[in-house]
């Protein structure tokens, strides 16, 4: 195992916390979605923010995501980019908006 094979094996998250798995119905057919706590919360957040419930968001995203892209890792985006924007006080619109 080289230094970077070590390293990225070693890295641990801060409290070494697990993914949280959640299922839901998207489309009528039921799946999961497993990511981090602060992940859940940031997402809590969002859909909050826009009046809707945790359910309603996701659909909106998935609904708008690329097929290519995981749902878990469209979630991790979304929340990032709601995240920064709402640092620069600019705010986000209805799921899946871009701008």
């Amino acid at each position: 195992m080289n230094d970077r094979d070590q390293n990225a094996a070693s890295f641990r998250l801060p409290g070494g916390r697990p993914l949280v798995k959640r299922s839901l119905v998207l489309s009528g057919h039921r799946t999961s979605v497993a990511l981090e706590p602060e992940f859940w919360t940031a997402l809590d957040e969002m859909a909050r923010a826009r009046g809707i419930g945790l359910p309603a968001l996701i659909a909106g995203l998935d609904a708008a995501r690329d097929p290519a892209r995981p749902l878990a890792s469209a979630l991790r985006v979304a929340a990032l980019l709601d995240a920064r924007d709402r640092g620069r006080g600019q705010g986000r619109g209805a799921a899946g908006d871009s701008g």
